[in-house]
Formats: structure tokens, C-alpha cells, sequence
């Protein structure tokens, strides 16, 4: 049996939880915190900044696809409990919340290593309950505490189908930046791992 198939949960069942707490009656919204800000893959109607207390962008889920090989994972994001996120809310029309869940499940949950859930999300313009992407400690995919080596080895040699680690990060950074989002700790982690 596969690693995936004896971690992961069933993504179809985590789908119908959501859709549940969806309700369908209203507009979706979607928190982005790292590549669904660059690259979010679906329609939106509204993009906000937004802010979600309690939970932390952090570089600490293995990738042994997208940004590694099983051999040499390479590192994604995922929320983690405690501290606070900036990232973008989208707001989806209600009329085609259901396709973007669709596309959004193709992309994110596969092997069903997120846990999703609905939280708290403050723009300028209020609070809304927006769908995230987080990550528990007790996953087999989360990395725990990395040394500076780790990083370092994992920066130089992981490469998965979409490219390096160091190109993920680097995006998500950017990005960040264009939205006036500044994530302190990870443009210094940038820059250790250029050596500068």
C-alpha cells in the first residue's frame, strides 16, 4: 500500500463536508496564502487583502510531487495553528461555487493531506468566512523543525513536475510583495539560502 493511500483521507468526503458548511446559499469565498494568490486557477468575482488570526503561512509540508520525488521531497506551504496570515480572500459567485470547489479539490486535495476549513477572514471592507487550505502538525506530511542544513540542502537539490522549492518560495514572495504583503521571515529565509 502506498504512502498516500494509508495517510490520506477520502477527498470526496472532505469535499461533501465542505459543501455542507458551504450551505450553497451564498457566495464562496477562498483564503490564498501562497501559490493561490499567483497562480489561483479559477474565476473570481472580488480579490481582498485579508488578514486570519490563529493560523500561520508556514514552509513546512513535504512535496514529493509538485516541488520534489518521493527520493528528495521538496518543501510547500500550509497553515498552521497559532500567530496570524495575510493572504487575498476571492469571492466566488454562488452560482459557480460548486465548479470551483470541483477544480479547487483536482488541485489541492488529491491525496487529501489539507485539512480544510472555513475561517475567519478580516478585509477592509468586514469579515467574511472564507475556505483554507490547513495543515495539522499530527500530518505524516508535515516536516516538523527543519536545521538551517535541511533548508539548505532542499533549496539546492529538490526539483518536482512544477519546478524547485527556491521558485515556489520566490513567487510566493513576489507576489506577496505586489499586494503589499510582506512576509518578514520568509524573504530573510530567501535570502540565507542565497547565501546572502
Amino acid at each position: 500500500m502506498s504512502e498516500i493511500s494509508k495517510t490520506a483521507r477520502d477527498p470526496a468526503l472532505l469535499l461533501e463536508k465542505v459543501l455542507r458548511e458551504w450551505g450553497g446559499h451564498g457566495d464562496l469565498w477562498v483564503f490564498g496564502y501562497a501559490s493561490l494568490i499567483w497562480r489561483p486557477d479559477f474565476e473570481f468575482a472580488e480579490r481582498r487583502p485579508a488578514r486570519i488570526h490563529g493560523w500561520h503561512r508556514a514552509l513546512k509540508m513535504w512535496s514529493r510531487i509538485n516541488r520534489g520525488t518521493p527520493e528528495c521531497p521538496g518543501l510547500v506551504f500550509g497553515m498552521l495553528s497559532g500567530g496570524s496570515c495575510r493572504g487575498m480572500a476571492f469571492r466566488i459567485p454562488r452560482h459557480e461555487g460548486h465548479e470551483t470547489l470541483a477544480r479547487l479539490w483536482q488541485r489541492e486535495m488529491v491525496p487529501g493531506v489539507y485539512d480544510p476549513k472555513f475561517l475567519l477572514c478580516h478585509t477592509p471592507h468586514g469579515a467574511v468566512n472564507a475556505l483554507a487550505f490547513t495543515l495539522s502538525r499530527q500530518s505524516p506530511h508535515h516536516t516538523g523543525v527543519l536545521s538551517e542544513a535541511e533548508y539548505q540542502r532542499i533549496f539546492a537539490e529538490s526539483t518536482g513536475i512544477y519546478g524547485t522549492t527556491q521558485d515556489y518560495v520566490q513567487a510566493t514572495v513576489d507576489e506577496l510583495r505586489r499586494h503589499n504583503i510582506r512576509d518578514r521571515a520568509l524573504e530573510r529565509l530567501l535570502l540565507r539560502m542565497a547565501g546572502r
